[in-house]
């Protein structure tokens, strides 16, 4: 891979209904929705955003990014994407 090649940061947008609030429990993990795959935080951002204000009517409706490239190098430091 050239050095060039900008820095991947991937991240997953998931989401789906909660037991509760005060919880991040999934009721159903069957009905998990997995938004999709991101390049970085950013476009991540703009995906849960866009998922969680549709679904703004069900107070039980999470959506969260999760941070792929800590769990794949925990050791590796993130800078921020400009």
């Amino acid at each position: 891979m050239p050095d060039s090649a900008p820095q991947q940061l991937l991240h997953l947008v998931i989401g789906g209904e909660l037991l509760d609030l005060e919880h991040n429990t999934f009721k159903n993990l069957d009905d998990v929705e997995v938004v999709g795959l991101y390049p970085n935080y950013a476009s991540a951002h703009a995906a849960w955003r866009a998922k969680a204000q549709s679904t703004v009517d069900n107070a039980q409706m999470r959506y969260f990014i999760v941070h792929l490239h800590r769990l794949l190098d925990p050791a590796q430091e993130t800078k921020p994407a400009r």
